[in-house]
């Protein structure tokens, strides 16, 4: 599917969630909904492109408003820059994440999983739970091998 064909369920689930539907919002989920990974501000930004033009300011209220109404969430990664994702009806509460080391590509993990449970010490109370698994994505994971089979067949050529 492609952003204009994502802009109907957008309008959708806004109007399904009670909310004033904007053209900003309306585009900035389709972004979310065409996505198949948590894209970061910028990643949005360039993806809604010139046409649909939405400052950066407007962009990054529209994305704090969707997480807000739970239309969306998002996810912090290493680097500290946080990534958005339009929330998926078997994402209804918290589920694991996974964050490729190499690329930095976020994404929601799909199916049941039992997170673990966490006691908190006596007057504390948890508002959010992360769970992130880290290492290599499909993408980047035989590109790194082929790279590491490529310096050793280098290696043993230039060694005889």
């Amino acid at each position: 599917m492609s952003l204009s064909q994502h802009q109907n369920t957008a309008e959708g689930l806004l109007r399904q969630a009670g909310s004033r539907v904007t053209r900003g919002r309306v585009i900035v989920l389709a972004s979310l909904l065409d996505a198949n990974r948590a894209l970061t501000h910028g990643e949005v930004q360039a993806r809604i492109g010139r046409p649909h033009r939405v400052d950066r300011v407007t962009l990054y209220r529209i994305l704090e408003w969707l997480t807000h109404s739970g239309i969306a969430h998002r996810i912090s990664g290493d680097d500290g820059v946080w990534r958005f994702t339009a929330k998926a009806p078997e994402h209804s509460g918290v589920h694991p994440h996974f964050e490729c080391n190499t690329c930095g590509n976020v994404i929601c993990l799909r199916g049941t999983f039992e997170l673990p449970t966490v006691v908190l010490p006596a007057g504390f109370r948890g508002d959010e739970v992360e769970l992130t698994v880290k290492g290599e994505c499909a993408y980047c994971r035989p590109r790194r091998s082929n790279a590491g089979r490529s310096r050793t067949a280098l290696r043993r050529t230039t060694s005889r």
